[in-house]
């Protein structure tokens, strides 16, 4: 299903070339774009440090047209890739989660082609690589390599649309469109059609705005024309900001106060790992949560393809998107001693300087590469002290990259001066919590465990707690908003994060089973819960 997914819905062409599919790695047949340590790969046997990807490739009559260029891209290969094609060298990547792209034009053929993929993944550490481990355990899960996701070619003109940048307001966008042409004329279906230059932000004023919120996630449609190029698009009429709510500050959706019923979401699957057999699973998901009465994923630690964010767009969920750690870990310093509340330290270690550039860059090109998401509302910087290092200057440097959403420099503890929330990772026990004059979001708590028989992947079962039944599961969630959410929340709480949406391999605390067949909770009794926050956190406006 992935092979007729077009991978990049908000800069969509009428053509493209699907290269997912069997692939040869290592004289093995595999199929993209799973990676190979996942079941739906079909690989066998242990996945080594290098991997080699081969496969041919015939261009269909008609597809590529003369003049036009041939555009090869790769939605994330994980961690080095090294390309070929016809043995030509065609270009390095390094990082592996997000896509690339190269000009091919010159090497291919009109008839066979020969496409090579050398892959080397050591789960070297100056990468990001999030919660890959060689040796699984707990919190740590299976480790991905080489290829996953999309792989694909699409013919472009001379000049061509490279990308778009939509900044959103109560009542317009500013738009820059980065393309070789002079102008550009842009297509509002309905709205309006004007020419613009491009290279510039341009403000384009919407009139009757259809604003985009979590109960009417309201889509405009966008075509953009740069001479002989035509890319389809959308985007959302949304602001994100923190102003006063009562007598503490709180996040703001299009200037409206919202409490962030909110929950882990790590994007892992059984059989895939990184990626769901079948695309509209990320969908699922959404509803699945939307109907536990969830308002807001926390996308832990991963960056999925964007068909994960286009249905968070189009179904009206809320994103807190994390970068992905680099760096080293230590169980004992970064979650031992937090946890019993042991939360400070310093942050200025000497990771090297080779490691600080990578994580900066990265963190950079997620920005770039997810900006026009309507879903995401903000970022987490540092997780849990993971990878931590000068967390003052970081949040400076990519709060001034996009001012537009909130920042959590550093969740859970450790924190320094700068960070737009008070962010606490509370677990265990129940406690309430006051606001030191920032919005504050519990953005980890609960994790209780329910083994479920037929569903433990694992033998060795990890989380905070144990619950027998969906009875008891769900009153130990209740016990927490009772005892905790409700009861923070005139101190300043502006929402709070599950721990999680489903099990991952052996960490067995999730609201559905790894596989979703199995809901955990009761459903009625979760949406009671999330009406009664929402309740709560609208008395705090009376408050002064």
């Amino acid at each position: 299903m992935w092979k007729q997914e077009y991978p990049r819905p908000q800069l969509r062409r009428d053509r493209f070339l699907s290269l997912n599919g069997p692939w040869v790695v290592n004289n093995q047949t595999v199929e993209v774009p799973f990676p190979p340590q996942s079941a739906l790969s079909g690989w066998q046997g242990d996945v080594p440090d290098e991997l080699a990807y081969h496969r041919t490739f015939t261009l269909p009559e008609g597809f590529l047209n003369k003049g036009e260029r041939l555009i090869l891209h790769f939605g994330a290969v994980d961690q080095i890739a090294e390309v070929f094609l016809n043995g030509h060298p065609i270009m390095r990547h390094e990082g592996g989660y997000l896509p690339f792209s190269a000009d091919i034009t010159a090497a291919v053929l009109g008839g066979e082609n020969a496409l090579t993929v050398l892959v080397t993944d050591t789960l070297n550490q100056d990468y990001p690589y999030g919660k890959q481990c060689k040796k699984p355990h707990g919190m740590w899960y299976t480790p991905v390599s080489g290829i996953w996701q999309s792989v694909w070619l699409e013919p472009v003109p001379q000049t061509y649309i490279r990308s778009l940048r939509i900044t959103p307001a109560l009542d317009s966008i500013t738009l820059n469109v980065d393309a070789d042409a002079p102008d550009c004329q842009v297509d509002i279906p309905g709205v309006l059609v004007q020419t613009i230059p491009c290279g510039q932000d341009v403000k384009l004023r919407i009139p009757q705005p259809h604003l985009w919120t979590v109960d009417d996630p309201y889509l405009y449609d966008l075509v953009i024309t740069a001479g002989n190029d035509r890319v389809e698009s959308y985007f959302a009429l949304r602001t994100v900001e923190i102003l006063p709510h009562g007598n503490t500050p709180a996040i703001c959706l299009n200037g409206t106060p919202v409490f962030l019923s909110g929950v882990l979401d790590q994007g892992y699957f059984p059989d895939g790992i990184f990626l769901p057999e079948d695309p509209a699973e990320f969908a699922r998901d959404v509803q699945r949560m939307k109907a536990l009465g969830f308002n807001l994923l926390r996308k832990h630690i991963k960056i999925e393809p964007e068909t994960f964010y286009f249905a968070c767009d189009r179904l009206g969920m809320l994103v807190m998107q994390d970068m992905v750690n680099n760096g080293p870990y230590t169980f004992f310093t970064d979650t031992a001693l937090p946890t019993i509340g042991m939360k400070k330290r310093p942050d200025r270690f000497p990771w090297g300087k080779k490691r600080k550039e990578i994580f900066l860059r990265h963190s950079e090109d997620t920005i770039r590469h997810l900006y026009n998401h309507p879903c995401i509302v903000g970022y987490t910087i540092f997780n849990e002290g993971w990878g931590q290092f000068d967390s003052d200057q970081c949040y400076a440097v990519l709060k001034a990259l996009d001012p537009t959403r909130f920042w959590d420099a550093t969740s859970g503890w450790f924190i320094r001066h700068d960070s737009d929330l008070q962010s606490e990772h509370i677990y265990f026990r129940n406690t309430v919590l006051k606001s030191g004059g920032r919005p504050m979001l519990l953005s980890e708590c609960g994790g209780f465990a329910r083994p479920m028989e037929n569903h433990l992947s694992d033998k060795k079962q990890y989380g905070y707690g144990t619950a027998a039944t969906e009875e008891a599961l769900t009153d130990h969630i209740e016990q927490m908003h009772r005892e905790m959410i409700l009861p923070s929340i005139p101190h300043g709480l502006c929402g709070y994060i599950y721990t999680q949406l489903s099990d991952v391999e052996g960490e067995i605390n999730g609201l559905y089973t790894y596989d979703r067949s199995e809901c955990k909770v009761d459903v009625e009794r979760m949406r009671k819960m999330a009406q009664g926050a929402e309740r709560a956190f609208a008395r705090r406006a009376q408050r002064k």
